[in-house]
C-alpha cells in the first residue's frame, strides 16, 4: 500500500524546512522555514494523533541538508540454507533479520556486519550486496517521519555462537518453508525475506534497487 498523501507531503516539507535552515542566512527567510517546519509538524501530529511537541522536537533536532537515514540489514545462512533471524525486543519481540542504523566512520558493509554481530553473537563475512531500498516504496508499517534507504546485504559465517543482547530476545535459523508469520513490518517484509533466499541460491543476480 502506498504512503498515505499528508505523509509524503509532510516529510517533503520538513526536509526543505531543514535544508534552508542550513544555509539560509537572512533572519526573514529563516523564519519563513521555522513556519515550514511548523507545518509539517503539525501535520505529521493530526495524522499520526502524536503529541505535536515531541514532534517539533525531533525536526528542531535535525541539522544539515536533509538526505535519507541509512538502515543495513544482513541475509546470514548457515550451511543448510537456513536464514538467520532474531526477536526485536523493541518491536513486541517480532522476527527480522540482523540490522539497524548505519554507523558514523563505518563503513555500510562494516555496520551491518558489526549488526550482525551484536545481535546474535555470531561473526560474519559480508559477501555481497543484495537489494537498495527506498522504505517508502515497500510498505513497511509503521510509516516513519524521515525518508530511509536499506541496504540488504548477504554474508556467511565466520564464527561466534548464538547470543541475544539488549536488543533481542532470541536467535534461530529458519529454512524457506519455516519463516514466522509474526515478523517486524517496520523492518523487514516476507517479499525482502524471499528476495533473500533468492539472491543466496543464484549470486547472478545483480544488486536490486529504489
Amino acid at each position: 500500500m502506498p504512503e498515505p498523501e499528508w505523509l509524503v507531503w509532510a516529510r517533503e516539507v520538513q526536509a526543505i524546512a531543514q535544508t534552508g535552515l542550513t544555509f539560509a542566512k537572512d533572519p526573514f527567510d529563516r523564519e519563513r522555514y521555522e513556519m515550514l517546519r511548523n507545518i509539517a509538524a503539525r501535520t505529521m501530529a493530526k495524522g499520526t494523533e502524536a503529541d505535536i511537541t515531541q514532534i517539533e522536537n525531533l525536526f528542531a533536532r535535525q541539522a544539515g541538508y536533509a538526505t535519507p537515514k541509512l538502515e543495513v540489514r544482513t541475509g546470514v545462512f548457515d550451511a543448510k540454507n537456513r536464514l538467520l533471524m532474531v526477536r526485536e525486543v523493541l518491536d513486541h519481540n517480532r522476527w527480522t533479520v540482523p540490522g539497524g542504523w548505519a554507523d558514523v566512520n563505518l563503513t555500510a558493509s562494516e555496520s551491518a556486519a558489526k549488526e550482525v554481530q551484536e545481535e546474535t553473537g555470531y561473526t560474519v563475512r559480508i559477501t555481497r550486496l543484495a537489494m537498495v531500498l527506498d522504505r517508502a516504496r515497500q510498505g513497511h508499517e509503521p510509516p516513519e517521519p524521515f525518508s530511509i534507504t536499506k541496504m540488504f546485504f548477504l554474508a556467511e559465517l565466520t564464527g561466534g555462537a548464538a547470543a541475544t543482547s539488549i536488543e533481542t530476545s532470541e536467535v534461530r535459523f529458519f529454512a524457506r518453508n519455516e519463516i514466522p508469520h509474526d515478523l517486524s513490518t517496520g523492518r523487514i517484509s516476507r517479499h525482502q525475506i524471499d528476495r533473500l533466499f533468492a539472491h543466496h541460491a543464484d549470486l547472478s543476480l545483480m544488486t536490486e534497487f529504489d
